[in-house]
């Protein structure tokens, strides 16, 4: 029997769960909330960790999601530092660090990921760092400020952010990474290497295709090695090397489980009641058809809203365009909305020498995805076609044009 009872137990101590709370309070639920994460701190957003806060140009309190106060006062307890151990969802219940058992009526797993932990001769070294949290963040900064170079290993979000992030305080930095082109897995190689010049025009040397070896060091990191023989010399690292889905829970709950936690398209798991959002959650798209899992601030905000609305009967599926968005430095901010998994055309739009244009991601006709530097209108439309799955195929000079309203292409 469990040890007390709660009207909606909601597990992760990140922004989805925080939103849910939020969104429940904000329609009337009366019924009691308890909110449990593994991290110290309040629910906080995480962007900040590679841009500004890495900087030291904000306080950690700024990233909180909600101010500390406002859980007491909207009578939501909050957890922080313990983990849900187990969780049966047929009793209903959770075990919780400490061993206290909780019942429930409505659960949210919003357990979020973990980042991927090389295995290469030499990681052991002191140095090396991998960025997901508060305490991750300000080591970084502390080894950074220190060091002559830093190495990051990894062309993506992390790796690009960090780099220029550091590079703005004056530390100099090297992009290792196995594509050809920074971001270009995700924007393709002339989006990317349009990136990529910005990075190198503020003095981030970059190094694609090029394969992580090991590295090297005296049990402080000293040099990076990759595949091709090339020997960096370093006085930290930080490695981007993506995540993976925190399903442990609800796998070991016995919860259907691939590529995260899978759910149907108004985000409930295989288990009646109990719901899924953020980095972890594997769903199906009405947006998209097909089932997707999306690790991004603005989808978990969106996600963890949606779940309260269905934990109170809505039962409506989830139908948000996913977006994206993220600052290189001051030097280039993007926009995106998709995901675009491939395509098989590109459109630009406005003027790309300038920094103010957009490109048009396309599959089968269709738009699959779009990226927007200094043109954030053209995103509006971009999420409409896309939402609609409107053929553009006859559309296409009137995509590049950036003189064409495009409100009138359905």
């Amino acid at each position: 029997m469990a040890d007390r009872e709660v009207d909606f137990l909601l597990v992760g101590g990140g922004l989805a769960s925080a939103q849910c709370a939020a969104e429940l309070r904000k329609r009337g639920a009366e019924g009691s909330i308890l909110l449990a994460g593994r991290e110290p701190e309040p629910p906080y957003e995480r962007p900040p960790l590679s841009k500004e806060h890495l900087r030291g140009e904000s306080a950690r309190e700024d990233a909180y999601v909600n101010p500390p106060g406002w859980y007491e006062e909207n009578d939501v307890e909050l957890r922080t530092g313990t983990n849900v151990m187990s969780l049966d969802p047929a009793a209903r219940t959770a075990k919780l660090q400490g061993g206290e058992e909780v019942g429930f009526g409505k659960a949210l797993l919003a357990t979020g990921a973990m980042v991927n932990i090389l295995r290469v001769e030499g990681a052991e070294n002191e140095g090396i760092h991998y960025l997901r949290a508060f305490g991750n963040s300000d080591a970084i900064r502390a080894d950074a400020e220190a060091a002559g170079h830093v190495v990051l290993i990894g062309g993506s979000y992390i790796g690009t952010e960090v780099a220029a992030s550091l590079r703005a305080t004056g530390v100099e930095c090297t992009i290792v990474m196995i594509e050809e082109v920074a971001l270009s897995r995700t924007f393709g190689e002339d989006a990317g290497r349009w990136f990529q010049e910005r990075l190198e025009a503020h003095g981030v040397t970059v190094h694609g295709g090029e394969e992580l070896e090991a590295f090297e060091g005296d049990g402080r990191v000293r040099a990076v090695l990759t595949k091709s023989g090339r020997a960096i010399e370093c006085d930290a690292v930080v490695v981007g090397a993506g995540v993976r889905p925190d399903a442990i829970l609800a796998q070991r709950a016995g919860l259907e489980v691939e590529d995260g936690i899978v759910c149907d398209a108004k985000l409930a798991t295989s288990a009646e009641g109990i719901y899924a959002a953020g980095d972890c959650c594997s769903y199906d798209s009405v947006v998209h058809g097909r089932r997707i899992r999306v690790e991004h601030w603005d989808v978990a905000m969106q996600q963890g809203m949606h779940v309260a609305r269905n934990m109170l009967g809505e039962d409506a599926d989830y139908d948000v365009v996913p977006y994206f968005f993220s600052d290189l430095a001051d030097w280039a901010s993007l926009e995106y909305v998709g995901p675009a998994v491939d395509w098989d055309e590109e459109v630009w739009r406005g003027d790309r020498d300038g920094g103010e244009f957009s490109v048009w991601y396309l599959k089968d006709g269709k738009v699959a995805g779009a990226l927007s530097v200094g043109r954030p209108e053209d995103l509006v439309e971009a999420r409409r076609l896309l939402a609609d799955r409107v053929d553009v195929s006859t559309a296409r000079d009137a995509l590049a044009d950036s003189g064409t309203d495009l409100t009138s292409i359905s």
